[in-house]
C-alpha cells in the first residue's frame, strides 16, 4: 500500500520546550517503522524536504508498492524563508516503471504453461488495476486453466467460469505446472498445515502438490524483503523464479504463452475449458445450497446477512471495502466483476484494521460516486471507534453492517482446540466463549455507538425478517451522501 507518512519531531535538545515535546522526540524516530517501510529519511532543510518528498513519492508507488516515512524537524517546520539568493524548487516527478521479469524466464514459464496438461494460476496482489485483471483473463482463456484467486487484491471476476477458486485444494494437488503470482504465502498455497498437536506439537505439514509438479513465480515480493517481521512466510523451492511485477510482465507473458502453445494442444485445451464450465456452475449450485442451511436461523447467519444486503446492493455501482470472516460468502454468490469491487485483505492481519481502511477507501469512491460497503468485525471496531466520528464529521458515505458474533472468534476456537487436545474443559466463565475471547456481559451496542458519533444507525437486529427493511433504510442515507451502519447479531462464522 503506498502511503508517505510524515511524522514530526524535534532535535535540537537546546531549543526545544520541556514536557510532552521532548517525551516526544528522539535520536531516530524513523526507527520505530523501519522494519515496514520501505524507506525513510530526515531532511535538514527546506530544499532537502523537497527533494525527499518526490522521492518518497516515488518510492512508494513503484511496485512493490509500500509505506515509506520522513520525519520533519520542528526546527525545520517553524524555521523562516531567508532570502539569501538561493532559489527554493520543487524536483520534478518522472514515474518510475515497474520492474518486468527476465524476458528468458519468461519464454521458460510460458513454455512449461502450454504444455501442461493440468496448469494452475494462483493470484494474490497481482492485478493493480483495471488492466491487470483484464490480462489475467486474458491469460487464462488462453490456457484455459483455473485461477485461485486468494483475494488479496480483486484480481479475477467471480462470475468468470475460470474462477475455481472454491476448489483450490483439489487443483492444487492435480496440478503439474503451478505459476503463482504475487503470492503473500507460495509455501502455504502447496503445503497443508494441519493443526493437530502431532510432533511435539508442531502440528502436521504436508505437500498439496503431487510428485514432478513444476513451481513458477512471479513477484516483486523478493525485492522488498526485510530480516524482523516474517511476512515473508516460509521458505519454497520453486522451478523457475521471476522478480519482477506480475501485472508489469503479464503482457510479455501472455505473448509467449500464445507463441507456444503447439497447433496438436489446442483441442485439449479447449476441452479442458468445458469441463470448467461445469465445475464453476457445479460449484455455484453448490454454494447456493449451503447458503440456505439455517437462513431462518437468530442469531443471523452469515450467508443471510451476506445475501440480504447483496440484494440491496446489487443495482448500484458499489465498492465492497472491507470484510468480517463470514465464510468468504460474498465471494461465493455475489458478483464481483470489477477491480474496486473488492478492496483486498488487510495483509498484516492486525485486528483494528477493517474500520479505518473501510472509510479511507469509502472517502476516495465518494469522488466516483460509488456506494462503500463494509461487512465490519465486532472485535475489529473495538480497537477504533472513533474513526466512526471521523467519517460522520466529513460527510464519508459508509454503509457499515456488523458482523457481531459477540467474540474474538479466531481466538474462540484457538482456546477450543488446545483444551481438546489436552484433554482440557475451556474455562468459560460468566460467558459462551472462554475467558478473554468473548464480547458480552456488556453487550456492546454498537447502533448506540454510532449514532452517538453522528451516524444513522438501526439494530441491533436478532430477527433475520428484519434485516431487509434496516438495509434497504441504510442504503437510502449512505446513497444521500451520509455514514450508516446496521448492528446485527451474527453466528460465529
Amino acid at each position: 500500500m503506498p502511503v508517505v507518512v510524515i511524522g514530526g519531531n524535534d532535535l535540537d535538545a537546546a531549543k526545544r520546550p520541556p514536557g510532552v515535546p521532548t517525551f516526544h522526540s528522539a535520536q531516530d524516530i524513523n526507527a520505530l517503522v523501519r522494519d515496514f517501510t520501505k524507506w525513510d529519511d530526515t531532511p535538514v532543510s527546506l530544499q532537502h524536504f523537497a527533494q525527499s518528498l518526490v522521492r518518497a513519492y516515488k518510492i512508494a508507488v513503484t511496485p512493490p508498492m509500500g509505506p515509506v516515512a520522513i520525519s520533519l524537524d520542528a526546527g525545520l517546520q517553524q524555521a523562516p524563508i531567508h532570502e539569501n539568493g538561493e532559489r527554493l524548487y520543487i524536483p520534478r516527478y518522472v514515474p518510475t516503471a515497474p520492474p518486468q521479469g527476465d524476458a528468458g524466464a519468461v519464454r521458460e514459464a510460458a513454455r512449461l504453461l502450454a504444455n501442461a496438461e493440468r496448469p494452475v494460476i494462483v493470484v494474490d496482489r497481482a492485478a493493480r488495476s483495471a488492466a491487470g485483471v483484464e490480462m489475467l483473463v486474458q491469460l487464462a482463456e488462453t490456457l484455459q486453466a483455473p485461477v485461485i484467486d486468494q483475494g488479496g487484491r480483486m484480481n479475477f471476476p467471480n462470475t468468470h467460469y475460470l474462477n475455481q477458486t472454491g476448489r483450490g485444494s483439489a487443483l492444487i494437488g492435480q496440478a503439474d505446472v503451478i505459476i503463482g503470482m504475487e503470492l503473500s504465502d507460495y509455501w502455504g498455497t502447496v503445503n497443508a498445515f494441519i493443526d493437530n498437536g502431532e510432533e511435539d506439537g508442531a502440528g502436521l505439514r504436508e505437500p498439496r502438490t503431487k510428485d514432478g509438479a513444476k513451481l513458477i513465480a512471479i513477484s516483486a515480493v523478493a525485492l522488498l524483503t526485510k530480516s524482523n517481521y516474517q511476512d515473508f512466510q516460509r521458505f519454497q523451492v520453486v522451478d523457475v523464479e521471476i522478480a519482477g511485477d506480475a501485472e508489469a510482465t503479464l503482457p510479455a507473458l501472455i505473448d509467449a504463452v500464445q507463441a507456444a502453445v503447439p497447433n496438436d494442444r489446442k483441442s485439449a485445451i479447449e476441452t479442458r475449458g468445458e469441463a470448467l464450465r461445469k465445475a464453476w456452475a457445479d460449484g455455484r449450485e453448490r454454494a447456493r445450497i449451503a447458503a440456505a442451511v439455517a437462513w431462518e436461523a437468530s442469531p443471523i447467519s452469515t450467508a443471510r446477512l451476506s445475501m440480504e444486503l447483496w440484494a440491496q446492493i446489487r443495482d448500484l455501482d458499489w465498492s465492497l471495502v472491507a470484510s468480517g470472516n463470514v465464510s468468504n460468502w460474498p465471494h461465493r454468490l455475489w458478483a464481483i466483476e470489477r477491480y474496486y469491487q473488492w478492496l483486498g485483505g488487510p495483509g498484516g492481519y492486525g485486528v483494528g484494521y477493517g474500520s479505518p481502511a473501510a472509510a479511507g477507501a469509502a472517502l476516495a469512491n465518494r469522488t466516483e460516486g460509488r456506494c462503500s460497503v463494509s461487512i465490519q468485525s465486532d472485535g475489529d471496531l473495538m480497537y477504533a471507534p472513533g474513526v466512526l466520528w471521523t467519517a460522520a464529521r466529513h460527510q464519508i458515505p459508509l454503509l457499515s453492517v456488523m458482523h457481531n458474533n459477540r467474540a474474538y472468534h479466531q481466538e474462540v476456537m484457538h482456546v477450543q482446540r488446545l483444551s481438546n487436545r489436552r484433554n482440557r474443559v475451556a474455562s468459560l466463565g460468566n460467558d459462551r466463549c472462554p475467558i478473554g475471547t468473548a464480547i458480552e456481559n456488556p453487550d456492546p451496542d454498537y447502533a448506540k455507538l454510532a449514532a452517538s458519533l453522528g451516524w444513522w444507525s438501526a439494530g441491533p437486529i436478532k430477527d433475520p425478517s428484519e434485516l431487509a427493511g434496516a438495509l434497504k433504510r441504510a442504503v437510502e442515507v449512505v446513497r444521500a451522501g451520509e455514514p450508516a451502519l446496521v448492528d446485527v447479531w451474527t453466528q460465529p462464522r
